[in-house]
């Protein structure tokens, strides 16, 4: 059985994690088909933006213990089994920092708990939405280990540093109110049922944008975060020249005079060069 459902509504997705039995915990068959779920969706380029939820009362209660079944990823008794936990480490922070790559924003509505692995998840998304009653909660020091598959690298970069040392100190619950009022969330809904409809409206509204421009926004966001302002200006000259279109941004005006729809570029699909294998 799948840990996720993906359904499409014309140009938004819509990803659901499918487990409520465990709160949604992410388990092996998650992290082997994640990431193969993302780039598919992303390399027909016809996904304008893609809502990340959870089914049942919590969005996300972090790692699987089933994961770590076999010691494979736990043994670091030997230099070998050292180099192995690392490189098997770096494929799990990579198929989270997928969701920064995709070239579609991707909204996270975010409902009851959502903690450890699934902070590091939603710390990826571009947008977050909450429901009253979630919260957030860096788990791992509550178990005796760091995080270590992007919770205390993306944080830094929503959250005041004091509230990031905070959670990963002590393990404290952060409330929706308080990530709102911190600005780590972009609104608090009073229940799970309004949380999505408004994710789901956020991502049609998105979808209704230039495809290209919306793209080439995300990628400069994720580009600025982690170089110099200077460095920064530098590489938007670069990808502005690359995405101008001039018949998407004529449509977009017409759009704002008429009231309609804009009707935009889409994304090219993505060459496949390498053949996946059994």
């Amino acid at each position: 059985m799948s840990a996720f459902q993906i359904t499409r509504d014309g140009l938004v997705a819509h990803l659901r994690l499918s487990r409520p039995e465990t709160s949604n915990a992410l388990d092996i068959s998650f992290w082997r088909e994640f990431g193969p779920a993302l780039k598919a969706l992303d390399a027909a380029g016809d996904v304008r933006a893609l809502v990340l939820s959870g089914e049942g009362r919590n969005f996300c209660a972090g790692m699987d213990i089933s994961v770590f079944s076999g010691g494979a990823i736990l043994n670091t008794d030997t230099p070998a089994a050292r180099q192995a936990f690392h490189q098997s480490a770096r494929e799990l922070q990579d198929t989270l920092t997928l969701l920064e790559r995709v070239r579609f924003p991707v909204i996270a509505a975010i409902q009851g708990a959502c903690v450890g692995a699934g902070l590091d998840m939603v710390s990826a998304c571009d947008l977050r939405l909450v429901s009253q009653e979630a919260y957030f909660r860096i788990e791992e020091i509550n178990i005796g280990m760091m995080a270590d598959v992007g919770s205390l690298q993306r944080l830094p970069r929503t959250l005041p540093d004091a509230v990031v040392r905070e959670l990963a100190y002590l393990g404290t619950t952060l409330t929706a109110d308080r990530a709102e009022r911190l600005g780590f969330v972009n609104a608090v809904l009073p229940d799970p049922e309004t949380l999505l409809a408004a994710a789901l409206d956020m991502a049609r509204a998105i979808a209704a944008k230039a495809p290209l421009a919306v793209a080439g926004s995300k990628a400069a966001i994720v580009h600025a975060r982690d170089h110099t302002v200077a460095e920064g200006l530098e590489w938007a000259a670069v990808m502005q020249g690359s995405i101008w279109n001039t018949a998407d941004i004529l449509a977009a005006i017409q759009s704002r005079a008429l009231k309609q729809p804009g009707e935009f570029a889409g994304l090219a699909p993505l060459a496949t060069l390498v053949t996946p294998t059994d």
